[in-house]
């Protein structure tokens, strides 16, 4: 058997950051949908894009969603789930987008308009690995992600070093974290 384990909130974040999809859970009249989408993580919010006339978009409003990312080996009986649940809102304000743009835009793999962009602002992050393997492979992009020095998909430069900096606690609302 392996062991389950609780993931620290950095741990959690740096999973987040380094995946590009996920799924996001919304409730709906006909009951509850979960949607795979293409994602980026800016600040302490998960931003996505969908259509105008989505399920996401009829239904995700400023309504509370959940997000989860995850990784598994079957062959080796590994893996990890990270969930991030919060208030999410379509975000209008040009700035802001231009901002999304410049610091890591999520990038949609399917074909369509979808300039709608949602944002995520997660109140919980939570996350389980079960076995040490996959999470081997974070020591140095943990390191790094600490460090500002990880350039990647997700941002480059002061600003994103910024983005992608963690707390140490579990299920903690990033307003009351001490960084």
């Amino acid at each position: 058997m392996a062991e389950l384990r609780e993931l620290s909130y950095a741990e959690c974040r740096a999973l987040l950051v380094r995946q590009r999809a996920g799924r996001v859970a919304v409730a709906t009249a006909d009951g509850p949908h979960i949607i795979p989408v293409n994602y980026s993580v800016v600040d302490e919010s998960i931003v996505f894009r969908t259509t105008p006339f989505s399920v996401l978009a009829t239904y995700g409003r400023n309504a509370k969603l959940a997000f989860e990312v995850d990784h598994f080996e079957d062959e080796h009986r590994l893996g990890w789930s990270v969930v991030a649940r919060g208030r999410a809102d379509v975000v209008s304000d040009p700035e802001e987008l231009n901002r999304i743009r410049r610091v890591c835009a999520p990038l949609p793999w399917a074909d369509g308009a979808r300039n709608l962009y949602f944002r995520l602002d997660w109140k919980e992050l939570s996350g389980r690995a079960l076995g040490r393997a996959p999470m081997g492979d974070l020591v140095g992009g943990l390191a790094a992600v600490a460090s500002g020095d990880h350039v990647g998909a997700h941002g480059s430069g002061a600003d994103a070093r910024a983005e992608r900096r963690g707390g140490t606690q579990l299920r903690v609302a990033p307003e009351d974290r001490q960084d």
